[in-house]
């Protein structure tokens, strides 16, 4: 079974920087995406970023220039680099990973991101 395990959420004023990784565990694919998305309150679920296993990313124009997507294929783990945080950016954060071989997806539980101001 599959496991996502995020960590690195909290409380940061706006400007300041907040680091996420997410560990997958389980029988994983070794070809597949791991990722970002993130839900305020009211809105729906949106991309935040995405890196493939042979390195390739993607990010939502409104976090381009602020946040940095990384991976590490020997431990499972993806990181998200959060720098100059926005009161908009305040949201559950959650990890996503898609097997590109039956693309079968999995979710992490979520973790509160709160910028304030």
């Amino acid at each position: 079974q599959v496991q996502l395990v995020e960590s690195g959420g909290g409380l940061v004023q706006a400007g300041g920087s907040l680091g996420l990784s997410c560990a997958a565990s389980g029988s994983i694919f070794s070809g597949n995406v791991m990722g970002w998305y993130r839900q305020a309150p009211g809105k729906e679920r949106e991309l935040v970023a995405t890196i493939y296993s042979g390195g390739g990313t993607n990010y939502a124009y409104s976090v381009k220039g602020r946040f940095t997507i990384s991976r590490d294929n020997g431990k499972r783990t993806v990181y998200l680099q959060m720098n100059n945080l926005k009161l908009e950016d305040t949201a559950v954060y959650y990890c996503y990973l898609k097997e590109l071989l039956n693309y079968v997806e999995y979710w992490g539980q979520g973790t509160q991101v709160t910028v304030s101001s």
